[in-house]
């Protein structure tokens, strides 16, 4: 599927990008046997409350790591694109995240986005979203499910449990740390929950994988600097 330049401006546009992009079936992501894994994050003004809202200031970083070592990092600051609203993250964030990652020298083989991927009312969250406009393999990570539900997995690192919509498998919840609480690992763009847990743990060397905390760091850090 070829995804159009730019991001959606209304909801209108980006249900229609969305319940298309559920359609989509492009190959499965194979990984290589040291993948560059980048993560990324955008955050906003701590100004705004509730929802926010449109042209806030907005700051958004990208990390790529090869095992644990840090290979690129960029930081962007720009405008939310609209208010947060379940579902229609994408208007919020989508292209400050796409110019933090497009912003790295160099190329990832697979993205971890703080957004969710076929946990969602049109099965298209942000995190498949900004893979498929990247053509980046790309993987969800969040702290609660959006509509997944699942009983929580054993206390051990490594452990997971099913994530499950309508009956479709979704994701897993990923115990990454022993007895911290678990993470909810999604299935994006050319991936699905196996390889999404399998990138999640070998670059988790905290509760997030290192490339998402990283990149977390870098647009918290930068928005208390401006």
């Amino acid at each position: 599927m070829v995804v159009a330049a730019g991001w959606p401006t209304t909801a209108e546009e980006l249900v229609a990008t969305q319940l298309a992009l559920a359609q989509a079936t492009p190959p499965l992501w194979e990984p290589p046997d040291r993948p560059t894994v980048a993560g990324c994050f955008a955050c906003f003004s701590r100004g705004s409350s509730g929802p926010g809202r449109a042209g806030e200031p907005g700051w958004a970083a990208a990390a790529a790591y090869r095992r644990r070592q840090c290979v690129a990092r960029a930081i962007i600051n720009g405008r939310a694109g609209a208010a947060y609203l379940p579902g229609l993250f994408a208007l919020r964030a989508g292209a400050l995240l796409e110019n933090a990652v497009r912003s790295l020298p160099m190329r990832p083989d697979v993205l971890i986005v703080d957004a969710t991927g076929h946990d969602h009312p049109r099965r298209a969250g942000l995190a498949l979203h900004l893979g498929a406009v990247l053509g980046v393999p790309s993987i969800g990570i969040t702290h609660r499910t959006l509509l997944a539900v699942g009983d929580w997995p054993t206390g051990d690192r490594g452990a997971v449990s099913p994530l499950l919509l309508d009956g479709v498998l979704v994701g897993f919840w990923v115990r990454t740390r022993d007895g911290r609480r678990p993470l909810a690992v999604h299935a994006g763009w050319r991936t699905d929950p196996a390889i999404a847990v399998r990138v999640v743990l070998a670059a988790a060397h905290h509760r997030t994988p290192t490339p998402l905390r990283e990149a977390r760091r870098l647009a918290r850090t930068a928005r208390a600097d401006a």
